[in-house]
């Protein structure tokens, strides 16, 4: 069974545009459910006019962990991660595969991140592409002229968005807000709050295939229309309203004002009304 999550009110109807799509995929079998909708929704892509290029990390061996050579820091001195990641990227001494990925990235208008949901979270070598590509100087660390810092809204990659495509193998009943499992933005909040937002990319509700180690062919059919039905309107619909840091809904250390959601302390507060 599949779900686009309940910030989606119902189908809408889009003309296709002429965007470039990087798709990052992060599933270690090439005959998997993710595969085959990732082929899926490439084609779908295709039809609809858009161009894109794919990141399929296993298939890359992309390396997911930070390290000393990311930034060419001598290991005798200690190093911190930030400045020496900004240091090294400003300089354009950051390694191949990173600069790469940063150029697909900059060439990019929307962002199609697939994986399967383990543990609650992505796995680990997608959590180690964001680590080694959203750089300081390019993911966060971006300040404007009276040095305000911008971020949750705001940034170098203001005007991309972004969608979750993700597999999750509990059944329907068990994600939502009394299942055991949680909600499914709130299980995705920190993608899309703590990084998509955070760079200045507009996240759009997610694509998600439940029960998906249990789907039958009429399943995987329904989830290959639902995805495509997502990929029509990439370019035109609503992205999760979360709230900007720096429009005034945060005081000065950075807490919702008290007027905004009185009473409350869920994640939800943290969407416009």
């Amino acid at each position: 069974m599949l779900t686009i999550g309940p910030l989606v009110a119902g189908a809408v109807t889009a003309e296709p545009g002429d965007m470039n799509v990087l798709w990052i995929f992060a599933h270690p079998e090439g005959r998997s459910l993710n595969a085959a909708l990732r082929d899926e929704g490439l084609k779908a892509l295709d039809e609809f006019g858009h161009s894109y290029r794919v990141s399929d990390l296993y298939a890359m061996k992309w390396n997911p962990v930070v390290d000393y050579g990311d930034f060419e820091h001598d290991p005798a001195e200690r190093m911190l991660v930030a400045s020496a990641s900004q240091e090294a990227y400003e300089s354009g001494r950051l390694p191949a595969d990173i600069r790469a990925e940063q150029e697909k990235l900059d060439w990019a208008d929307a962002i199609v991140v697939q994986f399967p949901m383990w543990w609650y979270g992505l796995p680990a070598i997608l959590k180690g592409w964001f680590d080694r590509v959203f750089v300081k100087g390019l993911g966060y660390g971006i300040a404007d002229e009276d040095g305000t810092v911008l971020r949750y809204g705001d940034g170098k990659l203001t005007g991309k968005r972004a969608m979750v495509v993700t597999t999750i193998g509990a059944r329907p009943s068990s994600i939502g807000p009394r299942g055991v499992h949680g909600e499914l933005n709130d299980l995705l909040f920190p993608l899309h709050h703590g990084t998509f937002w955070y760079t200045g990319i507009a996240p759009l509700p997610p694509f998600a295939v439940l029960s998906a180690d249990r789907l039958d062919e009429a399943g995987f059919d329904a989830a290959v229309a639902g995805l495509r039905d997502r990929l029509r309107t990439l370019e035109s619909a609503e992205p999760i309203p979360f709230r900007h840091q720096n429009r005034g809904d945060y005081d000065q250390d950075l807490v919702l004002r008290a007027d905004l959601a009185p009473g409350r302390s869920d994640l939800a507060v943290h969407l416009r009304d």
